[in-house]
């Protein structure tokens, strides 16, 4: 499977963390032997492939959680 085949710049739009620096993505991607940017690409609900945004758990909270019907609330 190609991941990010647009070699877009992912990145958390509530803190501006990058997947590396949270530990939820290292973590998780640790455990399947890939990276954090990659476990965010196949993973993250909030992930907009169109510019590479997404809110990480603790910011989607703050965000209060937006929700929409279809495929699922993404990053704008």
């Amino acid at each position: 499977m190609t991941w990010n085949p647009k070699n877009l710049v992912l990145q958390c739009q509530g803190c501006q963390s990058f997947p590396w620096q949270l530990f939820e993505y290292t973590s998780m991607a640790d455990e399947e032997n890939i990276s954090a940017d990659q476990y965010v690409w196949e993973n993250e609900g909030t992930l907009n492939r169109d510019n590479g945004h997404f809110l990480c758990t603790d910011c989607y909270v703050k965000a209060g959680m937006p929700t929409s019907s279809g495929e699922g609330w993404k990053c704008p």
